[in-house]
């Protein structure tokens, strides 16, 4: 217990260095946590402060992995974590050159035809759904880009779509189809009567009209609705 106490006290101002590295990227908390814990599994494995490892200490660690069956995507997480640490916290890029990653093989994406797009569309269960899954298919959004959109960023005039802190945390604009601005205003007039929509508010108003709609609903709106159209494929929001 005393030797497992000091270990921790001894790797602590390592963790924080690691911790201040990843903060001044502004690395989201999620990655900040997931790196703490692939940095963790290598130091566990090590039985030491990772900052004692040796080239060799790196390889058996990734053949260790390998052996015990560790899924492609979670070893090349950990590959990426430990790369980091190696070069930013540690200043050894030597130790981030010999770590490897896992080829993964791709499957085809699951693509709906044209004819099950539209009876996906037309199993929603009201107009908001509708309007929220074709702007998604017919602009090319990610669900969280969905779900963040706000009524301002509707630009009928250039037939444009401002897309905040999309992919990377970047600002972009995407081509509004023609056909569905109509949907959309009808959903604006259907939305201003049921009094969910408001002048510079969300576009797709959650439960709660004054916070979007969320991700996990809009994800399970795309289940019902493709369970109504006797889509029998897996389908999600990015399919």
């Amino acid at each position: 217990m005393m030797t497992e106490s000091l270990c921790i006290a001894a790797i602590s101002p390592l963790r924080q260095r690691l911790l201040d590295d990843m903060a001044v990227r502004r690395f989201s908390r999620e990655t900040q946590r997931n790196y703490l814990r692939d940095v963790g599994r290598f130091a566990t494995f090590l039985g030491r402060s990772p900052h004692t490892a040796t080239v060799e200490d790196v390889r058996q660690f990734q053949i260790a992995q390998n052996a015990a069956g560790m899924p492609t995507p979670t070893m090349n997480a950990i590959v990426s974590a430990l790369r980091f640490f190696f070069t930013q916290t540690l200043d050894r890029p030597d130790l981030a050159r010999k770590l490897v990653r896992v080829a993964q093989p791709r499957n085809l994406p699951v693509v709906l035809s044209r004819d099950e797009v539209a009876r996906l569309l037309n199993a929603t269960v009201c107009l908001k759904h509708q309007a929220a899954l074709s702007v998604a298919y017919g602009a090319g959004l990610r669900v969280a880009e969905v779900a963040a959109l706000k009524i301002s960023d509707i630009d009928s005039e250039r037939m444009l779509l401002r897309v905040e802190r999309g992919k990377g945390g970047r600002y972009r604009n995407a081509m509004l189809p023609a056909d569905l601005l109509p949907l959309l205003r009808e959903w604006w007039k259907a939305g201003r009567q049921q009094g969910v929509m408001h002048s510079g508010g969300w576009l797709f108003p959650g439960q709660d009209t004054m916070r979007p709609i969320s991700t996990r609903q809009l994800h399970r709106v795309v289940v019902d609705a493709a369970r109504a159209a006797a889509i029998t494929r897996r389908v999600g929001p990015h399919t």
